[in-house]
């Protein structure tokens, strides 16, 4: 290698860096174009979020103070943004991506964007009643997304751990986790995915007064908007308190949840769990070893704590590795055991999947501030990314290869493309690799883009 020397000032490196050749041709390697970037791919995504303004609605609810702003709030918003969806997640990538020219255009500005002191300070300085209005305005962009009031909501509710380092604010040992962790409640539509809130609290099991906290707050706003949709509520057994349950039915919101066992409910159930068990052993005698059994049953119940009885669905499964039973309690009366236990209930595992989505794809469980305010800030940001990539997927990516593909893949396959820029009087040009896998995607990104809705 010969030798090199980085001159600060053009930020490259002035010698030519030597590999192994092929065909007796050596090979250099220089970094020394600034007209170059490997993020090219996000400019489809801006180009979609100029029509739900989603940024500029996030800004609006943060109070500006300073005097002489170089940046504004909406465009630190969105570069913040942008750098989590091309997988730069920390506001210390901000020095290294500042300069990066498809981030530049994607903010909309042709010149450096802020530091990461800068972008430090705007997490640091926000207060609690900005963060209820970023929530409310998050909540308002999910009500955007539907172009008629639907007929049904089904809201998924599910806390999820983020695993601490140091002394950060609302972290707890979990005995659980095994660690100490933060577990915010993550709140989805649970038919189309779409997210509704993420709420940074501490690491413990939810409360029933953390439960109503939210659920009124977001009903309060459905019912205000769509007056007229059903809703249903869907979560684990950590969500079935007698205060959730007394409320639900004061405001006529379904539900279904999951109940843990007891002696009392498998007491209840017993000819349930006894006819799975002796229809297996059937299958067992028939030589039918693998052909495990699935019963269902459903009946009245009701814990000392209830106000009032519920229905209880019972799920049995005897096989090859012993008898499973489960239980939930729903307010559904007339709808069979079987369909409740398995098509409704067990719809919620699609949450597990958007959960995956926003901890896996966007890192949004990295919560390096001490701050619970900077770490809900960064929550909420790392949400609208979620809001903004699951329209762009829904709406832009339709009818292509990544139609159904998950961020970290449209990132992959999609953001992560190298682009020569050109810059010149009236026009900036991206020229993109000649054999580049996904250029048709563009090309139809291009239509797509013409035909998706603006809010």
């Amino acid at each position: 290698m010969k030798e090199n020397k980085y001159t600060p000032e053009t930020k490259s490196f002035t010698k030519e860096l030597e590999f192994q050749g092929i065909n007796g041709k050596s090979l250099g390697i220089i970094f020394d174009e600034p007209e170059l970037t490997s993020d090219a791919g996000l400019l489809p995504l801006a180009e979609h979020e100029k029509g739900l303004h989603l940024f500029s609605r996030i800004a609006t609810c943060i109070e500006d103070t300073r005097l002489f702003p170089t940046h504004s709030l909406r465009d630190l918003i969105a570069q913040r943004a942008y750098q989590i969806a091309s997988g730069n997640p920390d506001a210390n990538d901000c020095d290294r991506m500042r300069m990066d020219v498809a981030l530049q255009v994607a903010v909309g500005r042709e010149e450096e964007l802020a530091s990461q002191p800068t972008m430090s300070r705007l997490e640091n300085r926000i207060t609690t009643k900005e963060l209820i209005r970023i929530a409310y305005a998050l909540v308002e962009v999910f009500f955007d997304s539907y172009s008629k009031p639907p007929d049904a909501l089904v809201i998924d509710m599910d806390p999820t751990a983020h695993l601490l380092y140091g002394q950060q604010q609302l972290g707890l040992f979990n005995t659980h986790v095994g660690d100490t962790c933060m577990m915010p409640f993550h709140v989805y539509e649970g038919i189309s995915g779409k997210l509704i809130t993420t709420i940074l609290r501490a690491g413990k099991t939810p409360t029933a007064n953390e439960i109503l906290a939210i659920m009124k707050r977001i009903v309060k706003q459905i019912r205000k908007r769509f007056p007229k949709t059903q809703i249903i509520f869907r979560a684990d057994s950590h969500h079935t308190k007698p205060e959730v349950m007394a409320w639900f039915e004061k405001q006529n919101i379904d539900f279904i949840t999951g109940l843990s066992p007891n002696a009392r409910l498998n007491k209840q159930f017993a000819i349930t769990i006894e006819q799975a068990i002796k229809r297996y052993e059937l299958n067992v005698a028939d030589k039918m070893h693998s052909a495990e059994v699935r019963c269902f049953a459903s009946g009245t119940y009701q814990a000392g704590s209830w106000a009032e009885p519920q229905r209880v669905i019972c799920r049995v499964i005897a096989g090859p590795n012993g008898v499973d039973t489960r239980y939930v309690v729903t307010s559904f009366r007339q709808v069979s055991a079987k369909y409740l236990y398995e098509t409704v209930y067990c719809g919620r595992g699609q949450a597990e999947l958007y959960i995956k989505e926003h901890k896996c794809g966007l890192e949004s469980d990295r919560s390096p501030c001490q701050s619970a305010n900077a770490n809900q800030f960064r929550l909420f940001i790392c949400s609208a990314v979620y809001m903004l990539m699951h329209s762009f997927r829904e709406h832009v990516l339709q009818q292509t290869p990544l139609a159904r593909a998950t961020f970290s893949q449209i990132r992959l396959k999609l953001f992560k493309v190298a682009a020569r820029i050109k810059r010149m009087k009236t026009r900036i040009r991206f020229h993109l690799p000649v054999a580049f896998q996904f250029k048709e995607v563009f090309l139809r990104l291009a239509v797509n883009l013409e035909l998706a809705p603006s809010g």
